[in-house]
């Protein structure tokens, strides 16, 4: 028998101190001003790590958020359904340790969760710069109508 799960999930990963490649955690900041239902749990995921491994036992579905230098213009947004590790985006060298690390190390302790994850594209990482590019900034309210509109049509799992 499966765990009871917490519900639903937004999780954004990024490194404030590394300009754009912490769009995830400022995705999270915007987002956090907002009204979610009671099931649904935003939460900043920092540099990633494997403490946030509960969060993919945890919750079902989950929405994640984060930077990727995929050779598109800086702010496009994309949005994939993983299915396994490998289905990830290659890791930005800010984070501890990759989403695609966390996910294959958390699908040896059970069934990975539905995840939803929105990339936005970054030209460059630039060291110990807080502020986003306006191209990145300028996307925020288009990440979080992305991440509304993910929010409303996933269904929670309650076990």
């Amino acid at each position: 028998m499966s765990p009871a799960h917490r519900g639903r999930l937004i999780l954004g990963i990024g490194n404030l101190l590394m300009g754009d490649e912490g769009v995830g955690v400022r995705a999270i900041e915007h987002l956090q001003q907002e009204q979610w239902p009671d099931d649904v749990t935003v939460v900043d995921g920092g540099t990633g790590g494997f403490h946030l491994m509960e969060y993919l036992q945890e919750f079902r579905p989950i929405v994640m958020i984060d930077a990727t230098m995929d050779g598109q213009p800086a702010g496009t947004l994309a949005v994939l359904r993983p299915k396994y590790a490998s289905d990830f985006p290659r890791v930005l060298t800010a984070h501890d340790i990759g989403l695609r690390d966390l996910v294959e190390t958390s699908a040896l302790l059970g069934p990975l969760p539905d995840i939803t994850l929105i990339t936005v594209s970054i030209d460059e990482i630039k060291s110990m710069v807080m502020a986003l590019s306006p191209a990145v900034e300028a996307a925020l309210p288009a990440i979080a109508a992305l991440v509304r509109r993910t929010i409303e049509a996933e269904t929670p799992v309650h076990a």
